[in-house]
């Protein structure tokens, strides 16, 4: 049930009031309304500030002041009662007066009946309830809202303006609009705000920096309508939204657009000098094997190989930039690979952040694909430099480590299992991270911005790639900075020993013509039947007309047509017992023979 309106009748006839009261009491639909007098402008002004009105009937004339003085400064305590002028003049112009200065509604003195009293008090509340419905949808708005003088000061800020601006209404109203925008946009905001002066009800839009109370910078799409001549609004409207998040990921989408036509470049230069490499560092070897120790010729080509083996490292490192390298796990010694990255990881940290790196040899082997390692390390140290911006030690170590069976062990997010493995460690001395930072570290944009930490997927891809790799990464912190702990299993170490020669027939599939060629020597050098194919599409013809078993495939990942493991399953359909050896560019003969051994013995 809806309550009965309270109603403020201000005059300072008292037979007046009387009558009104006397109509309020015979209407049928506000016979009961909470009625209050006030006898003058002053008692009036100190009611309707002490206590709330649904409605307030002004009379026009109030002593030496009138009803619609009394109006303004009510509005201007920011009191929303509506109002009902009341003369006994009947003059438009007073009518026209009291509309354009807010009020709800206008009755003439000498005409006023019960009837004509019901409607005007009926459409001023339902005036007010629409405006407070209007308010509130104001206040709760996902944009600032503001409001502006001539001059540009500002006259109204909703609630919502705190949101963005951290400004509450009381910091602003009555300042200029201006001096809440960044120096830089406050001369393009004043040629906005004249042409919206010059355009009334036209909306003029313009992109500004708002300050916000933080003394930070807010990125916001501002539309300026002037509706100074809206007796409802009278001021320019101001809306803001802030769209600093969408213009940081418009930049973020824009650098990594940058980065990834780098390295589509990077990844097309790789390709083309891998396969010259492996041309070149596999003859090297075919040569080596040829000629005796002590030849005058061998020292020239162990030149060469290491040459080669310098410019294939370069070749595989713009791979792992470009990230198009394929995932080749392989048998690697961890400390030679993080010493091969000590040139690339001091250019990448600068002369401000001291690198210090402790790998002890010898050192167990693990198996793991080597770029996306490489990878893990580069992402942490970039990681680490954003902490540091003020320089700092960057330190990454090596070590065989055991874990033993312990309670901690049983907790996956503190340790690996019990085993044996090979640890590396990254540190840096940028400070500590609190316990809640360090569980959620790992997880796609999550930033600990506190410490300047990047955000985006950068850790998130490193956790990845070490899982992928069978590995366990963990973060810690101590006294002096932040650290990230990897392990990955230890692999035994085969022992070298005579081989019987081979007798398999295998599938060759490469696309580069001296790849292919250096492959089928050192196959046929070793006893295997090579059955060759340039594309992937005369592998799947070639295997489906051979009559006798091929024992296994050997190619490389990155085809035109087909990726090396789709043409595997599709061959493997047709042979199910057909073993895949992958090609990792640039390789050595002796590499390839041992990875091909590896496939043909697995699952026995």
């Amino acid at each position: 049930m809806t309550a009965a309106p309270r109603v403020l009748i201000v005059d300072d006839e008292s037979a007046f009031t009387e009558m009104l009261q006397e109509m309020l009491r015979s209407s049928d639909a506000y016979g009961s309304a909470d009625v209050s007098i006030a006898g003058s402008y002053d008692q009036a002004l100190s009611t309707l500030c002490a206590d709330a009105y649904d409605v307030a009937l002004f009379d026009y004339r109030l002593g030496a002041r009138d009803g619609l003085t009394l109006l303004s400064d009510v509005r201007a305590r920011g009191i929303d009662t509506a109002v009902v002028v009341l003369t006994g003049h009947g003059a438009e112009d007073i009518a026209v007066r009291a509309m354009r200065a807010g009020a709800a509604d206008y009755l003439n003195k000498a005409q006023l009946t019960v009837d004509a009293l019901e409607r005007s008090l009926r459409h001023a509340l339902t005036l007010r309830a629409e405006e407070r419905r209007f308010r509130a949808l104001v206040e709760n708005s996902s944009d600032a809202l503001m409001l502006a003088d001539e001059i540009g000061r500002l006259t109204y800020v909703a609630a919502s303006v705190e949101q963005h601006l951290g400004w509450g209404p009381d910091a602003m109203i009555g300042r200029s609009l201006l001096e809440f925008v960044h120096p830089d946009d406050r001369a393009i905001a004043g040629v906005r705000i004249d042409e919206a002066l010059r355009h009334p009800g036209e909306a003029i839009l313009q992109e500004l920096r708002l300050r916000q109370s933080n003394g930070a910078w807010a990125v916001a799409e501002a539309v300026v309508v002037n509706r100074l001549e809206d007796a409802s609004v009278r001021g320019i409207v101001v809306t803001a939204r802030n769209v600093t998040d969408r213009r940081r990921l418009e930049e973020a989408l824009r650098e990594s657009q940058k980065m990834e036509t780098i390295g589509q470049m990077a990844d097309g230069v790789a390709q083309d000098l891998n396969n010259v490499m492996t041309a070149i560092l596999g003859y090297c070897a075919l040569v080596l094997d040829e000629l005796p120790d002590g030849h005058h010729v061998r020292t020239d080509v162990e030149e060469i190989r290491a040459a080669g083996g310098r410019a294939a490292e370069v070749t595989r490192q713009l791979l792992a930039f470009s990230r198009r390298q394929v995932v080749q796990p392989q048998v690697v010694d961890v400390s030679e690979l993080v010493g091969q990255l000590e040139k690339l990881l001091g250019r990448t940290l600068g002369s401000g952040i001291a690198l210090v790196i402790r790998c002890p040899r010898p050192i167990a082997p693990i198996r793991v694909d080597p770029s996306s390692i490489e990878q893990v390390i580069l992402n942490l140290a970039v990681n680490a430099k954003n902490a540091m911006p003020g320089g700092g030690r960057l330190t990454i170590e090596t070590m065989n480590a055991e874990v033993a069976e312990t309670p901690e062990s049983q907790r996956p997010e503190l340790s690996p299992p019990p085993g044996q493995y090979v640890r590396i460690a990254v540190s840096d001395t940028a400070g500590v991270l609190d316990e809640e930072t360090r569980r959620h570290i790992f997880e796609p944009f999550f930033a600990t911005t506190r410490r300047g930490r990047a955000s985006g997927l950068g850790l998130a891809t490193a956790c990845n790639i070490v899982k992928q790799n069978g590995g366990y990464i963990f973060a810690t912190s101590d006294g002096e900075g932040c650290g990230f702990q990897m392990y990955f299993r230890k692999v035994p170490i085969r022992l070298s020993g005579a081989e019987r020669r081979a007798w398999q027939t295998v599938l060759l599939v490469e696309e580069d013509d001296a790849v292919r060629a250096l492959a089928r020597e050192a196959l046929h050098r070793e006893g295997y039947i090579v059955i060759e194919a340039r594309r992937a599409a005369d592998a799947l013809r070639m295997a489906e007309r051979h009559s006798d078993e091929i024992h296994a495939l050997i190619t490389g990942q990155t085809l035109t047509h087909l990726t090396g493991s789709e043409l595997a399953r599709r061959l493997g359909e047709q042979r199910p017992g057909l073993k895949n050896a992958f090609l990792t560019k640039p390789f050595r003969p002796d590499t390839l023979i041992s990875e091909l051994r590896d496939a043909l013995t697995a699952g026995r």
